[in-house]
């Protein structure tokens, strides 16, 4: 029987070689994932799907949600995907056609080598991580419970590609639930899908899941606005639970919040019915996209929202990550709705996102930073490589002009060093 035990020993040692990158190929340089101090981590929403991508799901996020269509005059994207690098399994043909009469392509967030890719352009310009967008809606049930369906699995499929790209470039994830849409029934099955992440996905054994102060981080995003089917008391359930479970507990949690939190003006609810649950977090993070435009009034959200927000949050010593974006718009996404689909922030060739930075850093004292976003095309908030060249037609796409496709990436990498503390801030855009 010795043989055979020798033969097992020796086959498993071949197996488990075959796994690590031979001495030859350049190892990434793997961002340190046990604090968020310092950090610039995206949302990566992952919620493209194409017609042929093993999914089993239609043109998710590129069709319009009013015509359910995707084709010339019909689009739920405001900018084209930038396809050069692509291979041909992550092509997928529309009804579009460039100028010269190709047709236009785009890809899918179910593909891995995509995702994956997307992680390598994270690595190249050094950008940190992101937090995976999980929808609260597409992952649980209307009963309350977690869900098995074709959008449930196919969402696991794209937080298992994001594990492969995070661990093969070296950069952090971690897990980000919207809870946009959710009704208060609901939070049984987000505390179920959160089980099922950590039992059987086993995600917080990844070494490149995101830590703070020794604990794994979660985030739930939509806390404390107004008009919302939850409240407070599910809130402090969930967080409960997320805290202090016995299998599944232990985390630092995150909040993303309304702009005006603390005030309770605009969307947000009121500070005093909030209040307990922004003391029961660890980490408060405002959404601010979309709610100011221009240098001044970034300069101005620093000082007179920002600073005063960070203050409360070392009183009560919880962490501080506001969100910066780089413009936006959605005129297609929202074509045929009774919003404005004229809705704009110019990104000023990314003075304006520069500016966000600068001011947050140095005015407010922000140490760790949220970048909205990485891949969302639908507001035109995305920083990944989109075309200067889409389709033409009926559509109206935007473009980044005359800058490279990566411009965006690079300044997000060249923002990253200075949150980092390798280089100090500036008011003037860096040069390239």
């Amino acid at each position: 029987m010795k043989w055979l035990v020798v033969l097992i020993w020796t086959m498993s040692i071949v197996a488990l070689r075959s796994q690590i990158p031979s001495s030859g190929a350049p190892r990434p340089k793997r961002v340190d994932s046990s604090s968020l101090a310092g950090k610039v981590m995206c949302g990566y929403q992952g919620w493209f799907r194409s017609p042929g991508d093993g999914s089993g799901l239609d043109w998710k996020h590129y069709r319009n949600p009013t015509s359910l269509q995707f084709q010339p005059g019909d689009a739920g994207i405001e900018y084209w995907p930038d396809m050069s690098e692509l291979s041909e399994h992550e092509r997928f043909q529309t009804k579009y056609r460039h100028v010269d009469g190709s047709v236009a392509q785009v890809f899918s967030s179910a593909v891995r080598d995509t995702v994956v890719r997307h992680f390598h352009w994270m690595e190249q310009y050094g950008i940190d991580g992101v937090f995976v967008q999980r929808f609260a809606t597409e992952v649980t049930s209307v009963k309350g419970t977690r869900a098995d369906s074709e959008m449930s699995r196919s969402v696991n499929r794209v937080l298992e590609n994001c594990r492969v790209g995070a661990g093969k470039h070296g950069r952090t994830y971690a897990v980000m639930y919207d809870l946009t849409s959710m009704s208060a029934s609901r939070i049984a099955g987000v505390k179920d899908d959160w089980r099922f992440l950590v039992r059987e996905m086993g995600i917080l054994k990844d070494d490149s899941y995101q830590k703070h102060e020794g604990r794994p981080v979660v985030a739930l995003w939509g806390v404390g606005f107004g008009g919302r089917a939850y409240g407070a008391s599910e809130m402090a359930s969930l967080i409960q639970f997320l805290k202090n479970d016995s299998e599944c507990g232990g985390m630092r949690v995150m909040l993303g919040v309304p702009t005006y939190w603390r005030s309770g003006d605009r969307d947000a609810d009121s500070f005093a019915l909030w209040g307990d649950i922004y003391r029961a977090a660890d980490i408060i993070s405002p959404w601010t996209v979309g709610r100011f435009s221009g240098i001044k009034a970034a300069q101005r959200y620093a000082a007179d929202v920002a600073r005063p927000d960070r203050d409360w949050c070392v009183a009560h010593k919880k962490e501080y990550m506001p969100v910066v974006f780089p413009g936006f718009s959605w005129s297609n996404l929202k074509k045929g709705t009774s919003e404005n689909p004229t809705a704009f922030i110019d990104r000023e060739g990314g003075k304006f996102l520069w500016s966000q930075y600068d001011a947050l850093v140095r005015t407010a004292g922000a140490t760790m930073i949220y970048q909205a976003m990485f891949d969302e095309l639908d507001e035109g908030t995305h920083i990944f490589k989109s075309t200067n060249h889409p389709p033409v037609g009926a559509s109206r796409f935007l473009t980044f002009g005359d800058l490279p496709t990566d411009h965006y990436l690079w300044l997000v990498g060249e923002a990253s060093r200075r949150v980092r503390g390798e280089a100090p801030f500036a008011p003037e855009m860096p040069h390239r």
